[in-house]
């Protein structure tokens, strides 16, 4: 039943990308087409997990897990959290948005299991290094549990996408979606580097290169 209801999702989203905000995609063919694997991409809007999803087919539907926060999709009211459980089949990581995680943190440490197991059934992980929400078209800085995952899944491709336009189309606080067109860009695989601070490093470097490129297309 879950798997329907994705797909369904699924193919709504596609229409909303499609027709509300013309999204325009580059480099569609670094998208992985199999599992395991690790999106990374900037945060601006509640849009962004619909449009990276819309990205892929339907046959992918399933693969395709969410990491968000549990606070806020979980225990807020329970028809978001329904959905997020049942539809989006979201990751639920119970970190702070601002806190750096530590592998000591319970809840962290469940969280990692939870991504590890994920993995291991070659699923995609849509991940938000920022942690939270930040400034319409403006890049915060990475927090340190993408490199915790990294380190634990040195085999697993990271892909950096950066989404453009989300953030004016449906920014925080709003309720009402304006339609307002949307890029967005997908970079080369990365992989770990062997420490920490270097690959947040390469990782901020090669989102900030694909904001960069959009600028100069647009």
């Amino acid at each position: 039943m879950s798997r329907a209801l994705k797909v369904i999702f699924l193919l709504i989203a596609k229409a909303v990308v499609r027709i509300l905000l013309g999204l325009h995609i580059q480099h569609r063919e670094r998208l992985p087409r199999s599992g395991p694997a690790i999106l990374v991409a900037n945060h601006n809007s509640h849009l962004d997990t619909f449009v990276i999803m819309s990205l892929f087919p339907l046959s992918m539907a399933h693969r395709l897990r969410p990491v968000a926060n549990e606070q806020y999709f979980l225990k807020q009211n329970r028809w978001l959290a329904w959905f997020s459980r049942h539809v989006l089949d979201i990751i639920p990581v119970t970190c702070q948005p601002t806190a750096s995680p530590h592998p000591a943190n319970c809840g962290y440490r469940t969280f990692l299991k939870s991504c590890a197991t994920a993995l291991a059934q070659n699923q995609i992980l849509i991940l938000y290094p920022e942690g939270s929400r930040g400034k319409p078209e403006h890049l915060g800085e990475f927090n340190s549990g993408i490199a915790h995952l990294a380190k634990q899944h040195p085999n697993v491709p990271i892909v950096p996408i950066f989404l453009q336009g989300l953030g004016k189309a449906l920014p925080k606080g709003a309720s009402l979606l304006v339609p307002f067109l949307c890029w967005a860009y997908v970079g080369k695989p990365l992989y770990w580097s062997g420490q920490k601070q270097t690959f947040l490093e390469q990782l901020t470097a090669q989102v900030q290169a694909l904001s960069v490129e959009q600028k100069c297309l647009a």
